[in-house]
């Protein structure tokens, strides 16, 4: 005997809302904890991260760290805790001491990558120092350094003396420190360099404007300025141009290969950008995630100076070989 039609239509749709559940149930999470989520650098790695995830058929959920690093190592605890991911990605704050956090999360069985620093004491070494740690995807920050470096020195050659400024991120990031340590001990060996000056940025155009202000009112006579980050080298700019200052006679070189340094790159106001290509470090994270979830193999270490689309120094000559780039991300 068959069964009413109001039965079979019931039977359907509990079927279909059922087949729903099963499908939500197996939709896999990776959350990503950025350093600060306002930050340009960030929201472009995310970008890369939601680009491969929607791809994968994965769900994403970014975290503010606040440029913050017991704020950070808190959320990674809260979400562990939580258990709705099934991976995250973390563009650590504190490269050192998020590793207790790493740690409690490879505990659980959940793969975890770290995205621009390595997650250790080492920063210059991209093989893992937490046991059990899925991907580092990043660039370490000597080698990179040291070619900015090398390039204000040679800017600097038939300059007596050059007068170099140098803007950092923070004094209290390990990794700022590092290439800090780095730019000094490279320019060091010149002595017709003189730094004139050290300022902290914040990797924000604002306060980046205000510390190169101060410092041209004690060090006017400036023939560059040496910089980490892109953001930076806007409020540079401003400062040098209110100071009477022509950027084009001077050497500016950032980095992030932002498309605000990579149009002033083409238009001989800046001269160059070390690139870390936010969006493709993204786009690798979250495939050796989803690699690790789902037991295909994974490349540990993935060092962004040789995986990006170009060669990790852009200067003009660079660009003038790639028309197309226009940047991973604004600023």
């Amino acid at each position: 005997m068959s069964k009413p039609l109001g039965i079979l239509v019931a039977s359907a749709a509990l079927a279909a809302t059922a087949m729903a559940g099963v499908a939500e149930a197996q939709t896999k999470r990776v959350a990503y904890f950025a350093a600060a989520s306002q930050n340009g650098f960030n929201q472009a790695t995310y970008a890369g991260v939601e680009a491969k995830a929607k791809e994968l058929g994965y769900e994403t959920e970014i975290f503010d760290g606040q440029f913050d690093a017991a704020v950070q190592y808190n959320q990674i605890e809260d979400i562990l805790a939580g258990g709705q991911f099934d991976g995250m990605i973390v563009a650590p704050n504190d490269s050192v001491g998020v590793a207790g956090a790493f740690e409690q999360v490879i505990a659980a069985g959940v793969p975890i990558a770290t995205v621009l620093f390595p997650v250790g004491p080492d920063l210059n070494t991209l093989e893992p120092q937490v046991e059990g740690i899925t991907a580092t995807v990043a660039s370490p920050p000597v080698p990179g350094a040291t070619l900015q470096a090398e390039a204000v020195v040679e800017f600097c050659a038939d300059r007596d003396p050059c007068n170099v400024v140098i803007i950092i991120g923070a004094k209290i990031f390990p990794f700022d420190n590092l290439r800090l340590e780095t730019f000094e001990s490279v320019l060091a060996n010149h002595a017709n360099i003189n730094v004139v000056a050290v300022g902290e940025g914040w990797y924000s155009p604002d306060p980046s404007l205000q510390a190169m202000t101060d410092i041209l009112q004690a060090n006017s006579d400036v023939h560059a300025v040496l910089s980490n980050a892109d953001q930076h080298l806007v409020g540079v700019e401003i400062a040098l141009e209110a100071a009477g200052h022509d950027v084009a006679d001077l050497y500016l070189t950032g980095g992030g290969a932002a498309a605000i340094a990579i149009d002033a790159i083409r238009e001989g106001r800046w001269d160059a950008t070390l690139a870390y290509f936010p969006k493709t470090m993204g786009e690798l994270a979250m495939e050796q995630i989803a690699n690790a979830i789902e037991g295909k193999p994974v490349t540990n270490a993935i060092n962004m100076d040789v995986s990006g689309p170009l060669e990790a120094m852009i200067d003009k000559a660079v660009l003038d070989a790639n028309p197309d780039f226009g940047g991973e991300w604004e600023q």
